[in-house]
């Protein structure tokens, strides 16, 4: 659901599992860019349930490239707000209340398999892999609310997906179908130790906090359809999306350490100005002509979405050298 221009409410979700790059600072740019230019506003919100992964130096750090780059948010975990806590971790209760309701719903069912177990059982591991990975293939499927469960620990809660072509529209990408049930198969919601996944709680915590743009790369399109759903299912309101086109290596692939270091952080410590790297993220973007620094507030007023590209960037590790 479109908001108008006072109501629109941006956000900024570093997720704290490295250090953050150019890639990033592209799509953090643009997300800034979209609520500012509205008027709007923006909270900054730490994702960090992926707690195998986190690092702790990493939401800090998160928060330190934000304050360089001139990117401000209006509520966070430094300067509270009345949506607190703004860090995920914090926040396990909403999640759980969530999860109930949608097993009430007749919508989560418990799941034992394995990622083994679903690589070898799925029906069209090819068509799956051009989406997502695997389509989990329903073996668990057949449990209904009031069943026993399984063991303590050795399942997942999963979401049942529809068997029909969904289409949602992206503020880039346009117009995007697909069957949830045939391309992406039923996916958890929690993990088998019962923490929440990403699919429920960045719909949980946008809803709270009265998220009414979602910006992010244009990988998690496929997260689309496995939101939505949740959404509706829960009378939440339905967000803008804007998936913004990653940022790759010179082989194609998603920006990473084998490409160089295009940490923020060693910009920084490099001594390259903050306006340089929003310089070249606007220029790469199609927000100007030209790659020349330029501070991330002057572009807020000629700030359109319209102009903003739809194919990935390629850059060489050598930096500035945009090499497409």
């Amino acid at each position: 659901m479109s908001a108008d221009a006072s109501s629109i409410v941006g956000r900024l979700a570093p997720s704290p599992t490295g250090a953050q790059h150019l890639g990033n600072a592209r799509t953090y740019l643009v997300a800034w860019l979209a609520a500012r230019a509205a008027g709007g506003r923006v909270l900054l919100r730490i994702e960090d349930i992926d707690s195998p992964r986190v690092k702790p130096w990493a939401a800090d750090q998160a928060v330190e490239d934000l304050r360089w780059l001139g990117l401000d948010w209006d509520e966070g975990p430094d300067i509270g707000g009345p949506c607190a806590p703004y860090v995920q971790s914090e926040r396990i209760e909403h999640y759980a209340a969530a999860l109930s309701r949608l097993i009430e719903l007749g919508l989560a069912y418990p799941c034992t398999c394995t990622r083994s177990d679903i690589e070898s059982a799925a029906s069209a591991p090819h068509e799956a892999a051009m989406i997502d990975g695997p389509v989990y293939p329903g073996s668990c499927a057949g449990w209904r609310c009031g069943d026993p469960l399984p063991p303590e620990s050795t399942y997942c809660w999963r979401f049942r997906t529809v068997d029909e072509e969904v289409e949602i529209e992206d503020q880039i990408c346009g117009s995007v179908k697909l069957n949830p049930r045939r391309q992406l198969g039923d996916f958890p919601l929690t993990r088998k130790n019962g923490s929440a996944a990403y699919q429920l709680a960045v719909v949980v915590d946008d809803e709270a906090m009265g998220i009414t743009q979602v910006v992010r790369g244009d990988d998690l399109v496929p997260s689309l359809f496995r939101q939505r759903p949740i959404i509706d299912a829960l009378g939440y309101r339905r967000p803008q999306y804007f998936h913004v086109p990653l940022v790759l290596g010179a082989d194609g692939r998603r920006l990473a350490k084998r490409h160089g270091d295009t940490r923020l952080s060693q910009y920084r410590q490099a001594g390259i100005a903050p306006e340089a790297i929003i310089g070249w993220a606007a220029h790469s973007i199609g927000l100007t002509d030209s790659p020349r620094p330029v501070a991330a507030d002057r572009l807020i007023a000629a700030f359109d979405p319209n102009s903003l590209r739809r194919h990935p960037t390629i850059v060489d590790p050598s930096w500035p050298l945009v090499v497409n």
